[in-house]
């Protein structure tokens, strides 16, 4: 055996590991038989041949470089897989060789080149699957707008379909748990009351302090601190800087006169088992001026009540029972109170007036018998902080079949009470006296055939869905569908104008839950045959709800405060109403990224626009935006004019709509002239003017920004207003690009522009809407101006939505409708 070469190999060149290879190979020469041993002998010729081919190409020891990457190993085309050892003899080179020589061989390039194209493929990374997710979507725009949109308007359909029954989730209220302690004694001492208020009504020369006074006497009798409260009315009027803050005395003294002033009759019982830490609040309104019947029934049944009240022992939280002054109007009277009560004011409006006004001897003349008893007591007076308040009210809407109960609780900008607040007195109402619970309805939906035949259609789909499978709930019979309907439609619409439905609303803006229960009797309330009946049951639901409340040991907190009502004992939560508006706003950024995306890619046409460099290409963008925000100024604008029109003398809500109209039209043709001119349009923005899609990209932002933050505000207002303005936005398109297309698809999209941006428009929306849930008899051009007015007189977020973000937005879009593509 011949180790020469081994030996050569070992001394020479250590690194490779070959050696070991021909040692073990030699070994086994000597068990081979000669057929084998001729075998091999072939086998190293050809390697032989193959090393004297990688000297010929130049291959030394230097130009191998050693890799720490563990990349896979390629084999020479021309090695052999059953030769694996002798691979590394490929490479081997004699001592003398020329080691100096740069040259690389074109195996090791190409080894070198699969190397470094393996090593960016492994640095570059891959693209997050929400990343891919939003460039799939971005690049479907279309179809995905279509899909969310339909989506979105049969998710607001299914509403009364998922709505869930109520329930009371705090436990420690636990209605109808003890047994009514008001009694006939009570309803006997109410009648009494009444009969002693009314009288006072056919008395000659009879004046509204005599029925005050008498408040105040049968308040004094039962031990209650008696005290009045002298205020003066609002007069609502627009002024920006007090639009989210409640107006002050001193705005209010300035509008008053000597004649024109309130008084509340306010009564506390102390509770027996509290500290005056806490306290329930009772509301009644009532004219002095005109004594009605449902006035005295609400007076007696409120009375009836704080006389049972004042005796229990188990009352932990104090009693206010207000008598408001609605001479001037309900929500003024309770509004005026509590300012006084949650942020007191040192500087009394009628010391401002005593200089000039009398007004000061009345109101002492009001309570002298009561001060000589030493049963009234001066200044104002206060108990707790207030856990929640009703406000009772009877009104007779006859043809009833038995005693209804009407519930109001939508306040200003959508805010609702605690939810367990509704549940109590549904309960109570229902199960312990009989009573009908109704909410509010739009009337004009119950007859509307395609809702019916939509409840059709849904019962249908449940009965499938129960026949695969028993357990699946899905679906409702018709009449309860098209009940629920109407229903989810007044609440959602009642809470996007953001105006209260009661003198409850103003609880809400101290955030005290607080409703009206508004209680109908089933026959007239000429017929005294049944006012103990009717008395005892109003005065033990009162009794029940108090009762509930005064077991808390916190403020309403369980439940929901973001909810619809579809039906007294149903509801719709935020986390499934927000689902609609969701898939309505989702197409806004979608499309908005397409159309931008579009307009950055897209290369210039003309030679002088090759010069327009890569960083300009990006901002493009900015002369659109500009337009939008100087549009969107305008809005502002729009929307402080009506502050100088309601200082105009002697003028009609058609006159004030009429001149708001051409000043904002006259302010919008300035503004377009400013813009359109040469000293707004720069050179380098010439090219960027004809380009509508960048225009629409950053009107359909500002409209997705303005609705999200609207729905933080006002949650019914923001799914209107996208009802309204997102398929507008959406669809909005030159009307030049689709006449001169003259297919079917584009015409149609064209009417469908036309008619959108008719209906969109402000004005036309109120009419449509005021129509469709209420009735289009009696609509005139200045109910605008009324509705607008009683928008802003109430503080609602809805003005600044409709002036700031739904006309500009509705301006822009007609922009891009008759844009000079």
């Amino acid at each position: 055996m011949n180790t020469t070469p081994f030996m050569d190999k070992q001394n020479m060149d250590l690194t490779h590991g070959s050696s070991t290879t021909q040692h073990s190979k030699d070994f086994v020469d000597l068990m081979k038989s000669p057929q084998q041993e001729h075998h091999h002998r072939e086998e190293e010729e050809e390697e032989e041949e193959e090393e004297e081919k990688a000297r010929g190409n130049g291959i030394n020891k230097d130009d191998i470089v050693p890799s720490y990457d563990f990349q896979p190993i390629r084999p020479l085309a021309s090695s052999n897989y059953d030769s694996a050892p002798n691979i590394g003899a490929a490479f081997s080179h004699p001592w003398n060789s020329d080691s100096n020589s740069n040259a690389s061989p074109p195996i090791i390039k190409k080894r070198r080149e699969d190397m470094g194209a393996s090593e960016n493929n492994s640095a570059k990374p891959r693209a997050r699957p929400i990343v891919r997710l939003g460039i799939f979507l971005i690049a479907h725009s279309n179809i995905v707008s279509v899909v969310c949109f339909t989506a979105g308007v049969v998710a607001l359909l299914l509403l009364p379909i998922l709505a869930k029954n109520t329930y009371i989730s705090e436990n420690a209220l636990m209605p109808g748990s003890a047994n009514n302690m008001l009694s006939t004694h009570h309803v006997s001492d109410a009648n009494k009351f009444i009969k002693d208020l009314t009288d006072l009504e056919f008395r000659s020369r009879s004046s509204p302090i005599e029925s005050q006074k008498l408040i105040a006497h049968y308040m004094s009798a039962l031990d209650a601190e008696v005290t009045f409260h002298k205020f003066y009315p609002q007069f609502n009027q627009f002024h920006p800087l007090h639009f989210f803050t409640s107006p002050n005395s001193g705005i209010i003294s300035e509008n008053a006169t000597c004649s024109s002033f309130g008084i509340n009759t306010v009564g506390i019982i102390r509770a027996p088992r509290g500290d005056g830490k806490e306290a329930i609040v009772l509301v009644t309104p009532y004219n002095p001026n005109k004594v009605g019947l449902g006035e005295a029934l609400s007076l007696g049944i409120a009375y009836s009540v704080f006389s049972l009240l004042s005796h229990v022992t188990w009352l932990a939280k104090d009693i206010v029972w207000l008598v408001a002054d609605s001479q001037y109007g309900e929500y003024s009277a309770v509004a005026a109170w509590l300012r006084e009560y949650q942020a007191p004011v040192f500087r009394r409006v009628d010391i401002v007036n005593s200089e000039t006004c009398n007004e000061s001897s009345t109101f002492n003349e009001l309570g002298q018998d009561l001060y000589l008893d030493r049963k009234l007591y001066g200044g104002f007076r206060r108990a707790g902080t207030m856990a929640a308040a009703l406000v009772i009210k009877v009104v007779e809407q006859g043809n009833q079949y038995e005693d209804s109960l009407n519930i109001y609780a939508e306040a200003s900008n959508g805010q609702m009470p605690n939810l367990d607040l509704i549940n109590i007195v549904n309960y109570l109402a229902v199960h312990k006296q009989g009573l009908r619970i109704k909410v509010k309805k739009m009337w004009s939906l119950l007859g509307s055939r395609w809702l019916n035949t939509l409840g059709v259609i849904f019962e249908s789909l449940g009965k499938i869905a129960r026949t695969l499978n028993p357990q699946w709930k899905f679906g409702i019979p018709a009449t309860e569908y098209v009940e629920g309907a109407a229903t989810l439609a007044s609440s959602l619409y009642y809470q996007g104008l953001g105006v209260p439905t009661g003198s409850h609303g103003a609880f809400r803006d101290y955030q005290v839950d607080a409703i009206t229960l508004e209680i109908s009797p089933k026959v007239s309330l000429t017929k005294m045959i049944r006012h103990n009946e009717f008395i005892l049951r109003g005065g033990r639901l009162i009794e029940g709800v108090i009762r509930s409340i005064n077991n808390l040991l916190e403020k309403f907190h369980q439940s929901f405060f973001l909810y619809l009502l579809t039906s007294p004992s149903k509801f719709v939560s935020v986390g499934v109403y927000m689902i609609p508006f969701a898939l309505l706003v989702a197409p806004l950024p979608i499309v908005a990224a397409y159309l931008h995306a579009n307009a950055t890619n897209s290369t210039p046409q003309t030679t002088s626009a090759l010069e327009v460099d890569a960083s300009h290409k990006s901002w493009k963008w900015l002369n659109s935006a500009r337009k939008v925000l100087v549009i969107h100024l305008w809005g502002v604008v729009v929307s402080l004019l009506p502050f100088f029109l309601c200082r105009v003398p002697n003028t009609t809500p058609t006159t004030n709509f009429a001149l708001w109209g051409l000043l904002s039209a006259f302010t919008l043709l300035i503004l377009y002239l400013i813009l359109g001119s040469p000293i707004f349009e720069a050179a380098a923005s010439r090219l960027e003017k004809n380009k509508w899609a960048s225009l629409k990209s950053v009107t359909i932002s500002t409209a997705f920004i303005g609705l999200s933050l609207m729905s933080v505000i006002n949650f019914a207002t923001a799914e209107i207003g996208a009802l309204l303005i997102v398929p507008f936005c959406l669809m909005a398109r030159p009307l030049k690009l689709d006449t001169q297309a003259r297919s079917w698809r584009t015409l149609l999209r064209a009417s469908c522009n036309i008619a959108l941006g008719f209906i969109v428009f402000p004005p036309v929306a109120f009419v449509l809407l005021k129509g469709a849930f209420e009735d289009f008899y009696g609509i005139n051009v200045g109910d605008y101006w009324n509705w607008v007015e009683s928008l802003w007189a109430w503080n609602s977020a809805t003005y600044l939505y409709v002036g700031v973000v739904h006309l500009p937005c509705w301006a822009l879009c007609i922009h891009i409708l008759f844009h000079p593509y």
